[in-house]
């Protein structure tokens, strides 16, 4: 049994001594090797004699492929397994007092490792055969590849897995016309790039990839981005999108909770619409969704600040001369138990009112005072320099304009007679 990962060991006696480890893990293949009736208080090095069948834990690297073994048997004080689903647990021993610290392994494999491991401290027998202390050979650090860039339907492995330990991989003009589940094991993924290929919808379970900070999905046949990718880990981690050349009518509302973005590349689809919270990208830099079929952009739009923005060639129309006014006199109960909800804050969710009033809230308007409204508001469109939230403008127009139409909304006649400067 041969485990594959990143590894740390760090000495107890340090801070004591007032010094600090390194705090940097190394390749390595860990395995299980015979046990020796000598020196049980120590690493041992490889090319001891073996005088017992008694599983010890032996560590090799590039820089010590004989490697260094450690005792099992009663020697463990404490496994430490909490993020194992991440490819990291830590074994602490008795002697000599150490952490060895795992990182970056296949969970599945970390998992049965462990397992082993217990046993041989409880000194059962293992179910894998002990290995003789040779040399790990360099192909077994090969394993350890972490980028692999695949441009074409031939070089596309069918018959073989892909390195656990890829952090970036590219799969390009490669005829996909879904996502591989095995790039979905992948778990150390950083970049995914899946650019000119043919697919049409995304699993949820790309957001199982934790650590995943770019997504290419450049040139394909995406008709729409899934609401359980916008509420998955990709929340937290991922910083570009690249979602332009595809079949792409509107965003959910949900995609805003995606905050962590500063790039999004949204050209060449068909967007009608951004999410009319898009405001709440408050890390987004980069902004690009030339060649849609934007009619306006949202009110919430004004509370970006972009380096550069492109919105060139799409089909933005005139501001209406007219307001359209929804409001109602007096307010529904549904209308003040939503205002009142939404502007305190309340929480709620499906688990405490039924889906289709959630659905309601997470659809209500925001008035340019920063109160809600559902179904009573007034509706009005300017214009809009789009200097005021980007450094960096492409022009809207082959005219040189750099002006483009907002629609906003009020909540009550007096929000819209206050706000009447800014709509002349």
């Amino acid at each position: 049994m041969k485990l594959h990962c990143e590894v740390e060991v760090i000495s107890r006696h340090l801070p004591a001594l007032g010094m600090r480890n390194r705090g940097k893990g190394v390749r390595a293949v860990l395995t299980f090797c015979q046990q020796t009736s000598r020196s049980r208080s120590r690493p041992q090095v490889g090319s001891e004699p073996i005088d017992l069948h008694s599983a010890c834990l032996l560590i090799s690297t590039m820089k010590d492929k004989r490697g260094t073994r450690y005792e099992l048997k009663e020697n463990i004080e404490q496994v430490f397994t909490k993020f194992v689903d991440e490819g990291k647990a830590t074994v602490r021993l008795k002697e000599p007092p150490v952490d060895i610290c795992l990182s970056k392994a296949n969970s599945s494999s970390l998992k049965g490792f462990l397992s082993a491991m217990r046993l041989a401290h409880r000194g059962c027998d293992i179910e894998t055969p002990l290995l003789t202390l040779t040399p790990v050979k360099t192909s077994d650090f090969e394993k350890f590849k972490t980028k692999m860039i695949i441009t074409s339907k031939k070089d596309y492995p069918l018959n073989k897995n892909f390195p656990y330990s890829l952090e970036h991989l590219q799969t390009s003009y490669c005829g996909l016309v879904r996502v591989d589940m095995r790039v979905l094991c992948l778990k150390n993924l950083r970049k995914l790039d899946l650019s000119h290929n043919h697919i049409k919808k995304l699993p949820a379970t790309i957001g199982d990839l934790i650590y995943l900070q770019e997504l290419s999905l450049n040139d394909n046949h995406l008709e729409s981005f899934s609401v359980a990718l916008c509420q998955s880990t990709l929340q937290q981690s991922l910083r570009s999108l690249d979602l332009s050349k595809n079949k792409i009518k509107a965003l959910p509302i949900q995609f805003c909770q995606l905050r962590g973005l500063t790039d999004l590349k949204l050209d060449d689809n068909e967007l009608i619409r951004f999410p009319f919270k898009i405001g709440q990208l408050k890390n987004l830099h980069f902004l690009s969704a030339s060649r849609n079929k934007l009619p306006f952009l949202p009110s919430e739009f004004k509370k970006l600040s972009l380096e550069y923005l492109d919105v060139f060639a799409n089909t933005f129309e005139q501001p209406e001369v007219l307001p359209i006014i929804m409001l109602q006199t007096p307010l529904t109960l549904l209308e003040s138990s939503a205002r009142a909800v939404l502007d305190n804050r309340i929480p709620y969710g499906p688990h405490i009112i039924p889906f289709h009033l959630c659905q309601d809230l997470d659809t209500a308007k925001t008035c340019v005072c920063g109160r809600f409204c559902l179904n009573s508001y007034i509706q009005a469109t300017t214009t809009m320099n789009l200097h005021s939230v980007a450094h960096t403008v492409v022009l809207v127009d082959n005219m040189g304009g750099t002006e483009a139409p907002i629609i906003s909304y009020f909540c009550s006649l007096a929000c819209y007679v206050n706000s009447s400067d800014m709509l002349k």
